[in-house]
């Protein structure tokens, strides 16, 4: 038979990561690419997850999920950000945030509905806007600063748009909005009546003085925004998928009504876990940003004395780096080459823009993640110092 393949994935290709990822792994590379940190979360996180394997819990969840974790993350929004929730109508646990996106978009986005996105931009947004039938409409974050322009946002906005599909902090770059900034986006929100969703999985991973501003704590946003985030990053369970979605009753019930059709539910012995991290291990994700901060600065450091020119992170696992001054033509030829070059992986931000050639864009962009322990990214580092990095 004939290979058949619906148009919706013309221009979806695999996902970057597990393409480096797969290059690190065949050339036994030190993978700096994909964010996934080296060391678990809590540990008593993890015996509440064998606890609850061991007890029974391995049957299908709640659609929305346990009512534990439900109320967990509505005591997380009202603890850190002064947000009211009700568990049972306006929390919603997901399959990771990855989930989240695909059924906001699919739960607010109509075949020709426009989508404003920031650029560069997480893969998943590009393939979950193109199976909603959406036409995306970026806003680029231009080096070297990476800072949102209100009147490029505003310029990107038209009468087919519906939702305003914001990161932060922002993956790749590294960037927190600040309040200015996102005052200008919950000001054309409201012109324009969109719908935000936004992802916040690095929430509270983030840097110096800087931070994270909710955007749905902004004036008349509540009523308009979905919050989407996880376990995977703050705790370092990136492998358990368990993430959420919460907001106003009327958004998160059609989310709801899109997810019930993906996974329905899942992890049923690991939400309990996430629960219990959102309830007894508070500090933990602030521990673990004091601790990133220290690899950011140990990897930007290291990356500068190997002669490369790289920019330092606001939060997030990631470092970007300029390589225009090697003489490669892309991103992607860099990274294809570093492995045999210094036994390193990182990953082409190219592949995170519409037009990576446009000015002040990504062609030339590589992305270090730094979620690594210390000697990891110690071996990296004198693996790329001995190299000749030089096109």
């Amino acid at each position: 038979m004939t290979a058949r393949r619906a148009r919706r994935l013309d221009g979806v290709e695999t996902t970057i990561f597990t393409e480096m990822s797969a290059l690190a792994v065949r050339t036994g590379a030190v993978n700096l690419g994909q964010g996934f940190p080296d060391r678990d979360g809590p540990p008593e996180v993890i015996a509440r997850a064998v606890a609850a394997l061991e007890g029974g819990a391995n049957q299908y969840a709640p659609g929305p999920g346990v009512p534990a974790l439900r109320t967990a993350i509505a005591d997380h929004q009202r603890r850190h950000y002064g947000i009211e929730l009700d568990p049972d109508s306006e929390v919603v646990v997901t399959t990771g945030c990855t989930e989240g996106i695909a059924a906001a978009l699919l739960a607010f986005v109509d075949p020709g509905d426009e989508v404003v996105v920031l650029e560069p931009y997480y893969d998943s947004y590009q393939a979950m806007i193109a199976f909603a039938g959406g036409v995306r409409r970026p806003v680029t974050l231009r080096s070297p600063d990476f800072r949102l322009d209100p009147d490029e946002l505003r310029g990107a906005v038209g009468p087919r748009t519906r939702v305003l599909l914001l990161n932060t902090p922002h993956n790749p770059t590294g960037t927190v909005l600040t309040r200015a900034e996102l005052d200008a986006v919950a000001a054309v929100a409201i012109e324009h009546d969109l719908v935000v969703v936004t992802d916040e999985v690095y929430e509270h991973l983030v840097f110096d003085d800087h931070e994270h501003v909710p955007i749905a704590t902004l004036p008349g946003m509540g009523e308009r925004t979905v919050t989407l985030s996880s376990a995977g990053k703050s705790y370092s369970f990136t492998g358990w998928k368990v993430g959420w979605a919460t907001g106003p009753a009327g958004l998160v019930g059609a989310l709801f009504a899109a997810k019930q059709w993906l996974t329905f539910t899942s992890g049923a012995p690991l939400q309990p876990a996430v629960a219990t991290a959102l309830d007894e291990c508070g500090s933990w994700p602030a521990d673990l940003a004091r601790s990133l901060q220290g690899r950011r600065d140990r990897l930007v450091a290291g990356l500068r004395e190997a002669g490369l020119a790289p920019y330092v992170p606001q939060g997030t696992y990631f470092a970007t780096v300029d390589i225009a001054h090697l003489g490669w033509s892309s991103g992607r030829e860099f990274c294809n080459a570093l492995p045999d070059r210094a036994g390193v992986v990182a990953v082409p931000m190219e592949v995170f823009y519409d037009d990576p050639d446009a000015d002040g864009a990504g062609r030339q962009l590589v992305r270090f993640a730094f979620c690594k322990e210390t000697e990891v990214i110690d071996e990296a580092l004198r693996r790329l110092a001995a190299a000749d990095l030089s096109a």
